[in-house]
C-alpha cells in the first residue's frame, strides 16, 4: 500500500491561504519604546507603549497585553536587551495576576495619581496594593503630582519621580526639584525634554535621568505574533484546573505548536527572569508550575483573536511533528523523539508567522540539532524531516532515497505516516 502518495490531496490548496503580507500584518504586534538615559547619555531603560490598540484603550486588560507581549513576542532582547522597562499601569492591573509571571527586577510600573478631586480616603486605600506589589520587588514610577500634601503617603513607595518639564515654568524646576530631594528617596527623571537648555537645567540641579524628544522620539519595534486557537487555550486552561498531570499537559503542547512556540519563546524571555533556557515542553511545564501555567493561559487567552493562523497549516505541523517522532522511536534515543515532535512541528513556523524560518525562529530557544535540521538541513534529525516532506508531497523518488538512507521499509514509513494522520484527526475532533 503506498499511501504517501495518496496524502497530498488531503493537504491545503494554497490558493485557501491568505497572502504572507496579510498574515504579516494581522499577526503583528506594535510597541513604541522611549530610552530613558542617565548624564552621560547611557541608555538606563526604556518606556514601553503599546501602538497595537488605540491611544485612549488603556485598561486593565491593555495593561497585561503590554506587558505579555514585549517580554513574549518583541524578541525581548532586540526590544529592551538587558535594560529596566518602564510601563505604565492602572490601579487595576496593579492587583492583577500577570505580574506573578514577571521578573520584578526588570520592571518599573509607572503608576498615575487619582486626579485633582481624589479625597484623602481613596489615596490612602491604595496603600496596601501599593505596598504589596513593593515588597514582590516591583519598583514604582510616580509623576511629579505624589509631591502634593494629599499624596504625602505614597512618597516613601517611590522608587522614581518623573518631573514633566511640559507642566510648570522654568523658575519653579529648582525649588520643585529640591523639594522632591528633601522629602523622597527616588531617583528623579526629568521626562519630556525639548531643548538642550531644559537638560542643562536639570542636570545641574542634581537630576540624574532623562527622558525626551531632544534625544530621542518613540521608536516602534514589530514584532511578529502566533496565536493558538482559543479552543486550544481553553482545553489548556481546563487542563491546568483540573490539576492534570505534567504529561497530560505536555501532551495538549505537543498538539499545538503555536501554543508549544509562544511558551517556549515566553519562559526563555529577558522578563522571566531564567538562567537556563528550557527547550523541552515537560521542563517549561515544571518550572512554570501549575499557578503560573494558569496565569499565562489566562494571559494568553485574553490577548488572542478569536480564531489563530489557518487550522490546516497547523494541522499539516502537527502531522509533520507526529510523523517525525514516530520514525526517529524507530532509530533514535527516547530523548531525542521530543526533539524530533519540535523540528517537525516548528518547520512550517514561516507560513504560520508570514515571516522567513531563520527570523521565525530567532524568538525561541531551540537546541543546536533541531535548529541545524530546520535551517541548514543538517544533522540527526534533517534525513528524517527530508522523508516526512517526501510523504506530504509525494515525491516517490525523495521518499525511496530517503527511507533507503535511514535503512526503513516502505511498509514502515507508510504505516508511521497513516498513525500521524490518524493523530491528529484525533487532536481536531476532540475539540
Amino acid at each position: 500500500m503506498s499511501s504517501h502518495s495518496d496524502t497530498a490531496a488531503q493537504l491545503p490548496a494554497d490558493s485557501a491561504q491568505p497572502s504572507p503580507e496579510a498574515t504579516e500584518a494581522q499577526n503583528q504586534v506594535v510597541i513604541a519604546r522611549q530610552a530613558i538615559l542617565d548624564e552621560q547619555r547611557t541608555v538606563f531603560g526604556y518606556e514601553l507603549f503599546d501602538r497595537s490598540t488605540a491611544a485612549d484603550a488603556h485598561t486593565a486588560a491593555s495593561d497585561a497585553a503590554l506587558l505579555f507581549n514585549a517580554l513574549s513576542y518583541a524578541g525581548s532582547e532586540a526590544l529592551v536587551g538587558k535594560k529596566t522597562v518602564f510601563i505604565n499601569c492602572t490601579h487595576d492591573s496593579l492587583a492583577g495576576g500577570h505580574l506573578e509571571l514577571i521578573h520584578p527586577e526588570k520592571v518599573v510600573l509607572e503608576v498615575p495619581t487619582l486626579g485633582a478631586q481624589a479625597t484623602a480616603e481613596q489615596i490612602e486605600q491604595y496603600i496596601p496594593t501599593l505596598q504589596a506589589v513593593r515588597t514582590r520587588g516591583f519598583r514604582l514610577a510616580f509623576s511629579q503630582d505624589v509631591l502634593r500634601r494629599a499624596y504625602s503617603s505614597w512618597v516613601p513607595l517611590a522608587s522614581f519621580i518623573k518631573l514633566d518639564m511640559q507642566a510648570f515654568k522654568p523658575e519653579l524646576a529648582e525649588p520643585l526639584v529640591k523639594f522632591a530631594q528633601a522629602h523622597s528617596q527616588a531617583t528623579l527623571v526629568a521626562e519630556k525634554v525639548e531643548t538642550a537648555e531644559q537638560y542643562q537645567r536639570m542636570a545641574s540641579l542634581g537630576v540624574k535621568l532623562f527622558q525626551g524628544y531632544w534625544f530621542a522620539q518613540p521608536s516602534l519595534v514589530k514584532a511578529q505574533t502566533i496565536r493558538p486557537s482559543q479552543a486550544t487555550i481553553i482545553q489548556l486552561i481546563n487542563l491546568v484546573r483540573q490539576q492534570a498531570s505534567t504529561g497530560e499537559i505536555e501532551e495538549l503542547l505537543k498538539k499545538d505548536p503555536t501554543l508549544s512556540f509562544n511558551l517556549l519563546r515566553f519562559i526563555n524571555s529577558s522578563g522571566f527572569g531564567l538562567s537556563c533556557e528550557v527547550t523541552s515542553f515537560r521542563h517549561a511545564v515544571m518550572i512554570l508550575g501549575l499557578k503560573k501555567l494558569f496565569r499565562w493561559a489566562a494571559l494568553l487567552m485574553t490577548t488572542s483573536r478569536a480564531s489563530g493562523s489557518p487550522p490546516a497549516v497547523g494541522q499539516t505541523a502537527v502531522v509533520r511533528g507526529r510523523l517525525m517522532e514516530l520514525l526517529a522511536a524507530e532509530l533514535l534515543p527516547p530523548e531525542e523523539c521530543d526533539n524530533a515532535f519540535v523540528v517537525g512541528v516548528f518547520s512550517l513556523l514561516d507560513a504560520m508567522l508570514g515571516v522567513p524560518l531563520e527570523r521565525a525562529l530567532e524568538t525561541v530557544a531551540l537546541p543546536q540539532p533541531v535548529l541545524d535540521a530546520l535551517l541548514h538541513n543538517k544533522g540527526v534529525f534533517a534525513p528524517f524531516l527530508e522523508l516526512t516532506k517526501a510523504c506530504e508531497s509525494g515525491d516517490d523518488e525523495a521518499f525511496a532515497r530517503t527511507a533507503e538512507a535511514l535503512h526503513l521499509s516502505n511498509r514502515q514509513v507508510n504505516w508511521a505516516h497513516l498513525q500521524a494522520l490518524a493523530w491528529a484527526e484525533s487532536l481536531t475532533a476532540d475539540e
